[in-house]
């Protein structure tokens, strides 16, 4: 893994900066984001730029989310430790790091093989052990490990996909950004008694959730 004293220092100030100071005060999601190097899951011309308060491209029109919604959206799951959790838009594999150090199982899923192969890397050098890597449709969900305590989506959609909310567990939570496709709406979406509950969030703006109930390629 690489290390050094600068990006040390640089992560310690992302998460005082960027992180605590807009309100996100989940000890055990401030401890992972202390300890999950960015910098690993950043494209090596991006490097120096990994704490920034952006998101960051990683090639294939696809981006590394920016540090805080990472945070807040990782927080509104209010996991324990004891979760299996589904990430859909797996990246470079930065979410699904954090993840995996606050939940028992992580599975997540990309469409794009070359990304999918570039996160499993990413996590061998983290030592990160608890993690499935899919590459499929993801606004299919992932049948073959539901149900889901909780499952987090990492690209704007234009709807809930059905299959998502049939994958989570009773009382289990999804993150999702939902609107058009230049700006959308963080919703939490929970499970009560087979029933959604859904609040908003905050405003984002996200990368296309592409599929069969997403959107479709341009």
């Amino acid at each position: 893994m690489v290390r050094s004293p600068n990006f040390d220092q640089a992560r310690e100030r992302m998460v005082q900066r960027q992180i605590e100071a807009r309100g996100v005060s989940d000890q055990r999601v401030l401890a992972a984001m202390r300890e999950i190097p960015r910098h690993v899951f950043a494209v090596k011309t991006n490097q120096d730029r990994s704490y920034d308060d952006c998101p960051l491209p990683i090639g294939f029109g696809q981006t590394i989310s920016q540090p805080y919604m990472v945070a807040i959206m990782t927080q509104l799951l209010r996991l324990t430790g004891n979760e299996r959790v589904l990430e859909l838009g797996t990246g470079s594999g930065y979410q699904a790091a954090i993840l995996a150090k606050l939940a028992n199982w992580v599975y997540t899923v990309e469409r794009i093989p070359e990304l999918s192969e570039m996160a499993r890397s990413n996590a061998v050098e983290c030592g990160l052990s608890n993690i499935t890597f899919i590459i499929a449709d993801g606004t299919k969900g992932w049948p073959d490990g539901a149900p889901y305590d909780a499952i987090i989506v990492t690209a704007g959609s234009p709807g809930i996909p059905g299959p998502l909310f049939d994958q989570l567990s009773e009382g289990g939570r999804l993150v999702i950004p939902v609107g058009d496709r230049f700006s959308q709406t963080l919703k939490v979406v929970e499970k009560i008694g087979g029933v959604e509950r859904i609040r908003d969030s905050l405003d984002c703006r996200f990368v296309d959730l592409v599929g069969e109930y997403g959107w479709s390629e341009l």
